[in-house]
């Protein structure tokens, strides 16, 4: 039933992308990432490059690390770029995947309407707006994203409920829109938030804080999961991801539009 599934889903991708595929060529690479490196722009950055330098062609799935994660126990990505560290590790611990390397990081931050309303800390915004019943907007869908908020609920001893806590069920840029559209508060990805800033009603209100670190890391699948499984491929573009010269391409993504690097690269 997996092999089937997996089939249909490859099939599935070629159509959307104008490419008659049927069953799964050697050179496409199935690549389940979150929407934040999606929807900052990285992969539009990265992707042609790695295309170009080694022949072969990158399938994208961009959905929740929560999705990617299950597609990758499931069988149905050779290859993931995800931002849960500790859901990652138990990855591996369950041996679903091959390798696991640590290859850039940013930050989140809480951002919400532009006012005159300051918060110098995780704790003190979370308190506020959990006090004063502000609007706070949630991806909602298990994703790295949505992983850290609970844990920083949790962290400080908040159980967000009310109608004052919208669950959009949806990625970074869509959630993004929805805080914007409803003056309301959201945790993102600051990658994200930057690459779509000009078009929301929203600013930073909670940045540079240790405990907002986003760290994403690639693992490749078990080839044992399902036949069809691009181990190869995998391979390849975990070991490229991770080389000095991709990560310098990287640690230059963003400079120049925001006078800052977007990502910053794991360095031995």
């Amino acid at each position: 039933m997996k092999t089937i599934k997996r089939s249909l889903l490859i099939f599935l991708i070629g159509v959307l992308c104008s490419v008659s595929i049927f069953g799964k060529a050697s050179k496409d690479i199935v690549l389940a990432t979150t929407t934040s490196v999606r929807d900052s722009g990285l992969m539009d950055y990265i992707i042609p490059s790695f295309e170009e330098e080694s022949g072969y062609k990158i399938k994208l799935i961009a959905v929740g690390t929560g999705k990617a994660l299950q597609m990758g126990r499931d069988g149905e990505a050779d290859v993931l770029l995800v931002h849960a560290k500790p859901s990652e590790l138990q990855f591996m611990k369950d041996g679903h995947g091959k390798e696991r390397e640590e290859v850039f990081h940013n930050y989140f931050v809480i951002v919400g309407p532009k006012d005159n309303v300051k918060m110098t800390s995780v704790e003190e915004a979370l308190g506020k707006i959990n006090k004063d019943k502000l609007k706070f907007a949630s991806r909602g869908d298990n994703s790295g994203t949505n992983k850290k908020e609970l844990q920083l609920w949790n962290e400080n001893k908040i159980a967000p409920k009310g109608e004052w806590y919208i669950v959009s069920g949806s990625g970074m840029g869509a959630t993004l829109k929805i805080a914007s559209e409803m003056s309301a508060y959201t945790l993102t990805d600051m990658a994200t938030y930057l690459n779509l800033s000009k078009d929301l009603d929203l600013e930073i209100k909670v940045g540079k804080d240790l405990s907002l670190l986003n760290q994403y890391g690639v693992i490749t699948i078990d080839p044992s999961k399902n036949k069809y499984i691009n181990a190869e491929g995998a391979k390849v573009f975990k070991d490229w991801l991770a080389s000095d010269k991709v990560k310098d391409k990287v640690e230059k993504f963003g400079v120049e539009k925001f006078g800052m690097s977007l990502f910053i690269p794991e360095r031995q």
